[in-house]
C-alpha cells in the first residue's frame, strides 16, 4: 500500500489530483503540439476521414462523455453495407500506433475538459453498466483514465475480472504516489509494447457480464 497518510491522499483525490491534470496536460499540449499535426496527417493519409474516432464512454459515477482517439481502422464495408470485422479493418499503422499508444493521444483533450484523468480505470463501453457486479461497478467512483492500474498489470491480455479487480483496487488507492508510479510503469510499458490484444483477438473480446455461480 502506498506510504501517503488518509488526509493527504483525501485533498490529493479531491483536489491534487485534478490540479496535476490540468498541469501536466497544459505542458504537454505545450511541447509535443507538433506531434498530433503529424499524427493527423498520417492517420488521414492511412485511413481517411474523419481523423478522430469519438464514442460515448461512461464516466465518473457512470456519466457518459464522448472519447477521443485516433482512428486506427478504415471504415472497409462488405457487399451488405456492414463494416468489416475489426481484424481486419484494422490497418499496420493503425497496430502501430495502438501498441505504441499513440492513438490515444487525443484523450488529452479529455484530460483537459475534466471528463478523464491521467490516470483512473479505462472508460469502456456504456453498454457494460449494467454487466457489472456492485464492486466492479465501483470503477467509476473516479474519473476514468488514459492509463491506469490494469494498464500497466496487464492491460488486454488479462482476464476481466482480474482487470476490474485491479480497477477497484485503484479507487481505494488513489495518491499521488501511486499516479507517479503508474505513470513511470506506462512509459515502460510503451516501449515494451506488451498485453495489447487479448490471445486470438485484435483488442480484447466483449465483456458479457459475470457467470452465475
Amino acid at each position: 500500500m502506498d506510504a501517503m497518510p488518509g488526509p493527504a491522499r483525501g485533498f490529493y483525490r479531491r483536489f491534487g489530483k485534478r490540479a496535476f491534470d490540468l498541469l501536466a496536460t497544459g505542458l504537454f499540449f505545450l511541447l509535443f503540439w507538433w506531434v498530433f499535426l503529424i499524427l493527423a496527417f498520417l492517420v488521414w493519409r492511412f485511413h481517411g476521414g474523419p481523423v478522430l474516432f469519438r464514442q460515448e464512454r461512461p464516466g465518473r459515477d457512470g456519466k457518459a462523455f464522448r472519447m477521443l482517439k485516433f482512428r486506427t481502422m478504415t471504415n472497409e464495408k462488405d457487399a451488405e453495407g456492414r463494416l468489416l470485422p475489426d481484424d481486419q479493418r484494422l490497418t499496420r499503422f493503425g497496430a502501430l500506433m495502438r501498441s505504441t499508444s499513440l492513438d490515444e493521444l487525443p484523450e488529452f483533450i479529455n484530460v483537459w475538459r475534466g471528463e478523464m484523468s491521467l490516470v483512473g480505470p479505462r472508460p469502456l463501453l456504456m453498454a457494460y453498466l449494467p454487466r457489472y457486479s456492485a464492486e466492479q461497478a465501483r470503477r467509476h467512483e473516479v474519473l476514468p483514465g488514459i492509463t491506469g492500474w490494469a494498464q500497466v498489470n496487464g492491460r488486454n491480455a488479462i482476464a476481466w475480472d482480474r482487470k476490474f479487480a485491479l480497477d477497484v483496487e485503484y479507487v481505494d488507492r488513489v495518491s499521488l504516489l501511486l499516479d507517479l508510479r503508474i505513470l513511470l510503469m506506462t512509459v515502460k510499458k510503451v516501449f515494451v509494447r506488451s498485453g495489447i490484444a487479448a490471445e486470438g483477438h485484435a483488442t480484447m473480446p466483449e465483456f458479457l457480464g459475470n457467470t452465475p455461480e
